[in-house]
């Protein structure tokens, strides 16, 4: 049965190599790097052709503009071939493209140029294949933001070279929390099924790994640069993504000794990262902790403030004389005078109209 699923892959490899060389010439279309694509993304799960991916990169490396053809290529096959292998080998192909130190090229790239969110295999039951569908969609989850924010990294770059500019704390900050929100999707690329210790997973867990490492070392290097340079307004963000990293740290670690055990022979040793300073971990709580101290003031000494405006005094003195204002006109009347001269009692009266102003509700 194996023998004859192999059998009728080749055959549909072969069919795609010679519809490429019979297709249509038009200004996208490389049939040269088209064949190279079919070869390095065939439906053999035994092996990677790593001799046609090089030819991939080389071409891509060449010009830019190649990457029409790879993009179209590349959806055209993953979109009309419900195979995870054929699906996870264009994903590491797309990864090797993404990780290239071209900026021309990697600035270009964007989203990738299909969708593996919902892949399910359609050559064998969802028994046999429920992990290798899981395994391919976290790692297009993955890719798919990665290759966003590596094209958005070199943009980025390209702008402040021409206005002469360097990122501000807070891009810094926002750099790295992406680069941590990576690592977290990227830690959940992993073989959960049985059957899934084949030597095209393993291949697969071989670039994750190494991915993984270069993720939490860019992580680590820009939180010891911008920590010195985190005043009080970042301070607090600053203490929680240095947590944050201390614990991706240990989940890294747990992550290894699980590729490890599985045989992913990148794993076997567990790389020794730049440690963080702790002379500047303690500097940045005790200047939260002063932040949040001075914040507590602030609101006690406005809660002071709203009491007296809500409670004010008010002085009283006693007087045989009075003022008559429009209102009392009845009350302190010629008539009324009188009948307070036969019978009379103490009056106080304040030296200003007494008012009571409605609290205000909305504004505290």
């Amino acid at each position: 049965m194996k023998l004859w699923k192999r059998a009728a892959a080749a055959i549909k490899d072969q069919k795609s190599l010679i519809a490429v060389g019979f297709s249509r010439r038009a200004s996208y279309r490389n049939t040269d790097l088209e064949a190279a694509i079919i070869k390095a993304t065939s439906h053999d799960d035994s092996s990677v052709d790593y001799s046609n991916a090089q030819r991939v990169y080389k071409w891509i490396k060449a010009s830019p503009l190649n990457l029409k053809t790879l993009n179209h290529a590349l959806s055209s096959r993953v979109n009309h071939t419900r195979s995870w292998i054929v699906a996870l080998k264009s994903l590491m192909l797309l990864h090797g493209v993404v990780s290239c130190k071209v900026p021309s090229v990697v600035g270009e790239i964007r989203r990738l140029p299909f969708d593996l969110s919902d892949f399910s295999d359609g050559h064998s039951s969802l028994s046999r294949t429920w992990g290798f569908n899981i395994f391919v969609r976290a790692y297009f989850a993955f890719l798919n933001s990665y290759s966003s924010f590596t094209s958005d990294q070199i943009i980025r770059t390209r702008a402040n070279l021409r206005s002469d500019k360097v990122d501000s704390v807070k891009q810094q900050l926002d750099r790295i929390q992406k680069l941590q929100s990576l690592l977290d999707l990227i830690l959940q690329i992993r073989p959960i099924a049985d059957n899934m210790k084949r030597a095209l997973i393993l291949e697969a867990m071989d670039c994750i790994v190494l991915e993984s490492i270069n993720i939490y070392g860019r992580i680590c290097s820009g939180i010891i640069k911008i920590l010195p340079a985190a005043g009080k307004t970042d301070a607090a963000r600053s203490l929680k993504i240095v947590n944050k990293a201390t614990s991706q740290g240990e989940d890294l670690a747990m992550y290894f000794e699980f590729c490890k055990g599985f045989g992913v022979s990148n794993a076997r040793d567990t790389p020794q990262f730049v440690t963080i300073p702790m002379a500047e971990v303690e500097a940045m709580e005790k200047m939260v902790k002063r932040v949040e101290k001075d914040e507590e003031e602030v609101v006690e000494e406005e809660e002071k403030a709203i009491v007296l405006l809500e409670k004010p005094r008010l002085q009283t003195i006693i007087t045989d004389k009075w003022e008559t204002f429009e209102d009392d006109e009845y009350c302190f009347s010629e008539k009324a005078i009188q009948e307070y001269h036969q019978d009379p009692l103490p009056l106080v009266v304040s030296n200003r109209p007494v008012c009571y102003t409605m609290p205000d509700l909305i504004t505290f």
